[in-house]
């Protein structure tokens, strides 16, 4: 048996909720093209950004730790697979559109530079005289015109709901701009839960590779009321901490997570009671959330990995030279832009100089932006 997409369509239109992005409702692509006949619009979308240049950059960026630091840390790649894995779990049991969610997750993270949030602020600093850098914006260009893979556009030519939800994306560390999309509304139910699925995996496992590299030691989180609830949920003792018991910890601590987001959720839905997609983007606030006690111990736990792990004295070390290499990278390119490839000079002239540089740094990996540094810099390295 062969599954059209009509018939997955049919399918959505049938079975997501009222207020749920459906596949036969999008509002097209910039550059009208022919539609596959087996994918919906949104499947397309998100098998174009998998096979992005940029999405298999993702493997060899910072989430916290430095790749070289260790095979088990997570990067920026296994932190967004994490992020679908979240996202998608969150729309099915919300009648979401799962497919719009996993696109959305997906390219969330790839405009982001080498050195993780510390490179994004060096080269926001060092761009701060050419329109700065933010990594928000820069998946958004990365999709609409620096990934060139057709003859026909510049970029990926994704969907309209799909590129409003990279333009709304938001959290903690994140703030949403809505250039070239209507300001007055908030995020798709799919981009808000894009948001808060980014949230959940970045606090769960930020504290799960801090705990395995010994940066944090299971005593360290003890007073948080969101620790003492997991650990007595799987009824842990405080006497033995090993592997296994980390893993417990973070399973235990996603799967409470997910089910409280999905019941404050629906809550909030009963009580808004959204008729459409459309009239979901009109209400007041979001209506994906977690609890009122969720976002209390939320907001704690991020407090705590705050000040013990993303200040910890070997984060803030690599934090110092990821600056030293951008820096000094970036100002060798401004003063002899001929020590750039060829490909990026020729790009000088259409976006110029400054913005250029920040576009290939941004586009390194760790390994490349520390191999690049030696290139310029290590006398007995060859250029």
């Amino acid at each position: 048996m062969i599954v059209t997409r009509e018939q997955q369509e049919t399918y959505e239109n049938q079975f997501l909720a009222p207020y749920a992005i459906k596949s036969r409702d999008t509002r097209g692509r910039v550059f009208p093209e022919e539609e596959d006949p087996l994918r919906t619009p949104f499947q397309k979308d998100r098998d174009r950004i998998l096979h992005t240049t940029a999405f298999r950059r993702l493997e060899y960026k910072t989430q916290v730790f430095v790749n070289y630091e260790g095979d088990y840390y997570r990067t920026r790649l296994t932190h967004t697979l994490e992020v679908a894995q979240i996202g998608r779990s969150l729309a099915r049991a919300l009648g979401a559109n799962e497919i719009l969610v996993e696109g959305i997750c997906l390219s969330h993270d790839l405009g982001h530079s080498p050195f993780g949030h510390a490179g994004e602020h060096i080269l926001n600093q060092l761009m701060q005289d050419h329109g700065g850098f933010d990594h928000n914006r820069q998946t958004y260009r990365i999709v609409t015109e620096l990934e060139e893979r057709y003859p026909g556009w510049p970029g990926l030519n994704l969907t309209h709901e799909l590129l409003e939800g990279i333009v709304k994306h938001e959290s903690r560390y994140d703030v949403a701009s809505s250039e070239g999309y209507d300001p007055t509304t908030r995020g798709s139910l799919e981009a808000q839960i894009a948001n808060i699925a980014d949230e959940l995996a970045y606090n769960a496992h930020d504290l799960d590779d801090g705990l395995r590299a010994g940066l944090l030691t299971p005593e360290q989180p003890a007073h948080l009321e969101i620790w003492k609830m997991v650990a007595e949920s799987i009824g842990w003792d405080g006497a033995r901490f090993d592997d296994m018991t980390r893993h417990r910890f973070i399973r235990r601590l996603i799967g409470l997570e997910i089910s409280d987001v999905i019941e404050a959720t629906n809550r909030r839905l009963e009580e808004t009671n959204p008729q459409s997609a459309e009239a979901l983007q009109h209400l007041p606030g979001n209506v994906i959330c977690n609890s009122d006690s969720f976002a209390r111990m939320n907001d704690e736990l991020k407090g705590f990995l705050y000040e013990q792990l993303y200040r910890h004295f070997r984060v803030a070390r690599m934090s110092a030279k990821a600056h030293r290499y951008l820096e000094q990278l970036f100002e060798a390119y401004v003063k002899e832009p001929a020590q750039l490839p060829f490909e990026v000079q020729h790009r000088i002239e259409r976006r110029g100089l400054h913005r250029a540089i920040a576009d290939y740094l941004a586009g390194m990996t760790d390994r490349y932006a520390l191999q690049e540094w030696q290139r310029l810099f290590d006398p007995f390295t060859r250029p």
